[in-house]
């Protein structure tokens, strides 16, 4: 599962995610890419799913690139906890996606696989996507 190393802090304010996304909204390494429609948390577990997916279906031919990495932590109470007594525990990790992100990048492969593998990979994922081509 992807996480980061270390981090300055142990938990994380939940943040906003208005707006549009202004970084990694283009293609820059690969010929078809899965780009993002919504907005939504992606955790390190679906990120995974997906990226298995990906791979599975490609028959590992060609090159994928993950260009989303889950870095802020999400924190739950365990169960019964009353209300109260302070933030909960670190769950997991999380990616923040804004509209017009692009998740993953394939290079190598033919576009009929690519564009399959693509659809296997969005079933996993919480949230509307599309593949774009360069």
């Amino acid at each position: 599962m992807l996480q980061p190393k270390r981090q300055k802090f142990r938990k994380s304010f939940r943040g906003s995610m208005n707006g549009l996304s202004q970084a990694g909204s283009s293609l820059n390494f690969g010929d078809f890419g899965l780009k993002a429609l919504d907005r939504s948390w992606i955790t390190a577990r679906q990120i995974e799913a997906a990226r298995k997916t990906i791979t599975h279906h490609t028959k590992r031919v060609g090159r994928l690139w993950i260009r989303i990495f889950p870095d802020k932590t999400y924190t739950k109470k365990g169960a019964g906890v009353r209300m109260g007594g302070g933030k909960g525990e670190v769950e997991g990790y999380v990616c923040v996606v804004r509209p017009g992100r692009i998740l993953f990048e394939l290079a190598g492969v033919e576009p009929v696989v690519a564009l399959e593998s693509f659809r296997l990979a969005a079933q996993k994922l919480p949230l509307k996507t599309k593949v774009v081509t360069k």
